[in-house]
């Protein structure tokens, strides 16, 4: 329960103190993990772009203008346009939305379905462990982007099954994890009190054992959303994926890839903004391990 009382007593100290020190505090962190700072300003900032799209946009990204096809950088069109006159800053701001809600919802939908497996299958073990590790272990046999393909495949594209079909991908590692930090504490004395009193077992996974759990899911689902990112553009890159004209990053680097030698801006803008994004994740991912557990700092 160390986590949860260094919470409470974090949570106490701010309360008590207001927001005094705030902006100071936040500078000496960013100062102590400045690739985190980096992580969350990039991620900020493309959040913002996404939610501000209408706004930030110069034109429709489905606006179509033949007579101004694959010009080149200007005024009117910063990064220049597509094969369809569609201005590419436009399309690249768009794409954000798709790249941010594609994540965010994919990791909900493996974080909801891997953290009730693994809590079940590390607190009652036995068979009921067997059984669904099995069905982990099957999933976890095809890569996850393979398995993303054949889902989408199957079922079809659009926005909604790349979602479910990344989340579904990208499930088996809170499954995982969740169930071997269970297993380090599911007889810790306190739950061996627990017990004593009569707590039943519904109880104590939800009041004792899920608390604990909640810092390594946070480091996955962090990692997570850089592995959906790259998964929805791969998809879309091959042309499974969120369905064209919608701009999303991947289907702007399938229309790219065929102009690399008279536009290659086409390919770079976006392979460019999902690489930051990636690493921004990466960043924050790997700040939040070491913020969490000190004891992994300088293992990455």
């Amino acid at each position: 329960m160390t986590g949860v009382r260094v919470s409470s007593e974090l949570v106490r100290a701010v309360g008590q103190s207001g927001f005094k020190g705030t902006p100071r505090r936040l500078l000496r962190e960013a100062r102590r993990y400045p690739l985190g700072a980096f992580g969350f300003t990039v991620i900020g900032l493309v959040v913002l772009m996404a939610l501000l799209a209408q706004l930030l946009a110069p034109y429709a990204p489905l606006k179509v203008a033949t007579g101004l096809s694959l010009d080149g950088p200007s005024a009117q069109h910063l990064l220049g346009t597509d094969q369809l006159g569609r201005d590419l800053l436009s399309r690249l701001i768009y794409g954000a939305r798709v790249s941010i809600y594609v994540g965010f919802i994919a990791v909900g939908v493996g974080a909801s379905i891997g953290v009730p497996i693994g809590l079940i299958s590390g607190f009652y073990g036995g068979f009921v462990d067997g059984i669904l590790m099995r069905i982990v272990d099957a999933i976890i046999a095809f890569p996850a982007l393979v398995l993303a393909l054949g889902m989408v495949a199957t079922f079809g594209g659009g926005i909604e099954v790349v979602m479910i079909a990344i989340g579904v991908a990208i499930m088996p590692q809170y499954a995982r994890i969740v169930r071997a930090q269970v297993l380090g504490v599911k007889n810790a004395d306190y739950i061996l009190a627990a017990r004593t009193v009569g707590a039943g077992g519904a109880r104590i996974l939800v009041r004792h054992i899920a608390p604990n759990v909640w810092a390594p899911v946070l480091v996955v689902a962090t990692l997570g959303l850089a592995n959906a990112v790259v998964a929805e553009a791969s998809l879309s890159f091959l042309g499974i994926g969120v369905k064209p004209p919608q701009p999303t990053w991947g289907n702007m680097l399938l229309d790219g890839f065929g102009q690399m030698q008279r536009r290659p801006a086409m390919a770079i803008a976006p392979g460019v903004a999902i690489f930051l994004l990636v690493l921004a994740f990466n960043f924050v991912g790997d700040t939040l391990r070491d913020a969490l557990d000190p004891r992994l700092r300088g293992s990455r």
